[in-house]
């Protein structure tokens, strides 16, 4: 299993000005909060944290968050990109407490995907990732989506895939049976397609 760490500094300097101005100095950002503690808003390296989201592991592992070497666990709640340019502006982390549940999001890999296009299906991811609640060390590196079965037509939801042993989805929890995929016709039929091209 790889080891992820990220090194942090306490901050006390707050609001969106001192964002603005952190980024600027190419710091983003983040709080850390959970497991019975005060919330602490730190400052970490944007290439230290951008290296580190590289790795799609990294957000459904634990992480070390050193904060001005004190050692914690946490974990990735949230992460805000920039819209346009999709670089790291502000992460929210949660302290991981030992038999403890949490939450956290986790990537979704779709597999067998050429099943439905044979049949002549087209896909559509409708999520990339999926929020779920588990202890730490029951936590997922990703949760599959097998297409082998889908047929033309077919809604995948959260209530059709299998959770991991002690993994639960949140949405499911409170009821949203969220789409996850769906196989539908092509839009433009092949003899259209091939007619506009003529």
């Amino acid at each position: 299993m790889t080891e992820f760490t990220l090194n942090a500094q306490a901050r006390t300097d707050l609001g969106k000005g001192a964002s603005r101005r952190l980024r600027h100095a190419l710091n983003i950002p983040a709080v850390v909060y959970g497991g019975n503690k005060p919330a602490e808003s730190v400052t970490i390296l944007a290439k230290e944290i951008t290296k580190l989201f590289e790795n799609e592991a990294a957000f459904s592992h634990v992480i070390e968050l050193n904060i001005d070497g004190a050692k914690q666990n946490v974990v990735v709640k949230a992460m805000q990109r920039h819209p346009a340019k999709q670089f790291i502006m502000h992460a929210d982390f949660v302290r991981v407490v030992a038999g403890q549940k949490l939450t956290a999001i986790v990537p979704v890999h779709f597999i067998n995907e050429e099943a439905p296009v044979k049949k002549g299906g087209e896909i559509s991811h409708v999520v990339g990732e999926i929020e779920v609640s588990c202890e730490a060390k029951d936590l997922p590196e990703f949760i599959e989506v097998d297409l082998a079965n889908a047929e033309i037509g077919t809604i995948v939801h959260l209530s059709d895939l299998k959770a991991p042993k002690g993994v639960e989805f949140v949405a499911l929890a409170h009821g949203d049976d969220k789409a996850v995929a769906n196989v539908h016709a092509p839009r433009v039929a092949p003899e259209a397609a091939e007619g506009a091209a003529e």
